[in-house]
């Protein structure tokens, strides 16, 4: 007879060591937010049972109610049987110290271009304050919108996406935050809703997966809206709709800050003139390029 899995799993540390074991026989691929099988099953265990999340120690041996052992093996069982990202399945998202409300109408947060605004784009922006218009272009949960209007305390922001249930999630961060004064949701392809405007900044994490990495995507990532995935053959299609328009939309000194992969080889082989300024970010000087507004004259 098999045994009551919820009468042998007792302790927080039984249920941390049972969801390692399950979440690497289910061979599961980490990438929105943890990288390994204990990271993602500290966070999901914290969260379900109402835990701080940077406090893991004092609460190993504690014992758990039934109703508890129940949450955590029920969380355990949708993350491998639906590989499921963590974030659908706890609703939320980090960047930084930063939470944002996250569901599957919206691709799960993940951006080095976050990490830079948490710096307010120094040495780039010498003063963070004379920033007073902004751009998110593709801001689908709205979190780089809410960074950059949190970094650059005189910007209004403008958050831009093609998807309306993106703009629904992210009317629900930015009210969040209480920044409804100060940032605007607009529903757009690209810039064709933003006539005349120009912004001091633009930054943007657009769609850029390469045709032959989106047909070989984990299944973690299927759950994910398509469109905020794959931009063509070489990644880049939307890449070139902002090189092409972003000029028009810049203030003379403006910058724009773009996040685009592992596409960089490629980028500069198809603009060869183009000063691009490789940001230093925490992986490596690879992903986020910026550019002046006059380099794009």
């Amino acid at each position: 007879m098999t045994p009551d899995i919820t009468s042998e799993l007792i302790t927080v540390r039984d249920h941390l060591r049972y969801a390692v074991s399950r979440f690497t026989a289910a061979r599961l691929f980490f990438g929105h937010g943890s990288d390994n099988a204990w990271d993602e099953a500290v966070y999901l265990t914290l969260h379900t049972l109402n835990l701080p999340l940077d406090r893991l120690e004092p609460f190993l041996d504690a014992r758990l109610l039934p109703d508890e052992r129940t949450a955590l093996l029920d969380i355990y069982r949708r993350r491998c049987e639906e590989r499921l990202p963590a974030a659908y399945l706890t609703n939320e998202a980090w960047l930084g110290e930063h939470r944002f409300y996250i569901d599957d109408r919206v691709i799960v947060p993940r951006s080095f271009i976050a990490e830079l605004l948490d710096e307010q784009l120094s040495p780039w922006i010498e003063d963070p304050w004379a920033i007073q218009t902004a751009l998110d272009l593709c801001t689908g949960s709205g979190c780089l919108a809410i960074l950059t209007a949190l970094a650059f305390p005189e910007a209004q922001v403008d958050a831009v996406d093609l998807s309306k249930d993106a703009i629904s999630v992210a009317e629900r961060n930015v009210s969040e935050y209480d920044l409804n004064d100060r940032v605007s949701l607009i529903h757009s392809d690209a810039f064709s809703s933003l006539h005349g405007k120009r912004y001091d900044l633009i930054i943007s994490n657009p769609p850029y997966v390469d045709a032959d990495s989106v047909n070989r995507l984990p299944p973690e990532y299927l759950h994910e809206p398509e469109m905020a995935l794959g931009s063509g053959t070489d990644g880049l299609d939307f890449t070139h709709i902002i090189l092409r328009e972003a000029r028009k939309h810049l203030t003379d000194d403006g910058l724009l800050v773009v996040e685009i992969g592992h596409n960089r080889d490629a980028l500069e082989a198809a603009y060869p003139n183009l000063p691009f300024t490789w940001l230093e970010t925490s992986a490596g000087d690879q992903y986020v390029f910026m550019l002046h507004a006059a380099d794009l004259d």
